[in-house]
């Protein structure tokens, strides 16, 4: 089993519920999550907007390969609400944001995904929760 952490985040609807949403459904087509960080509340990152994000960070043991794992976290936020990702740093609400931080020490580069994730360390609503699932 693989070794993999997600940051997880939310800043429409009920952020909560949204997220544990997320953990389930990771459970069931995933793997198994394992470990949870807290719930932080954070301003948004990257855009103005009024709505505030609930994040937290969680590990998944899984025998997904990466681009599998890639595939159901979108798919996830698709059924969660997520009509579109961020394109080139443009960021805007969403009811739901999977991204995979880290998978074992696997070193990636592709177009759809790079491991670890390039921008975390500067994101502190990444590396608090982070930090307490270590």
């Amino acid at each position: 089993m693989h070794k993999v952490y997600l940051s997880l985040g939310s800043n429409l609807g009920d952020r909560e519920a949204t997220m544990r949403s997320a953990i389930e459904m990771l459970n069931e087509r995933a793997g198994t999550v394992d470990r949870q960080s807290s719930f932080i509340e954070t301003e948004p990152w990257g855009f103005e907007s009024a709505n505030r994000f609930m994040n937290m960070c969680v590990r998944l043991l899984t025998a997904l390969q990466p681009a599998e794992l890639l595939e159901a976290t979108k798919q996830i936020e698709r059924e969660l609400g997520r009509t579109q990702k961020s394109v080139d740093g443009q960021y805007h609400d969403r009811p739901i944001d999977i991204d995979i931080l880290m998978y074992d020490d696997l070193q990636l580069s592709t177009p759809d995904l790079t491991l670890p994730h390039p921008h975390m360390h500067e994101r502190d609503f990444v590396m608090v929760p982070l930090r307490e699932i270590l």
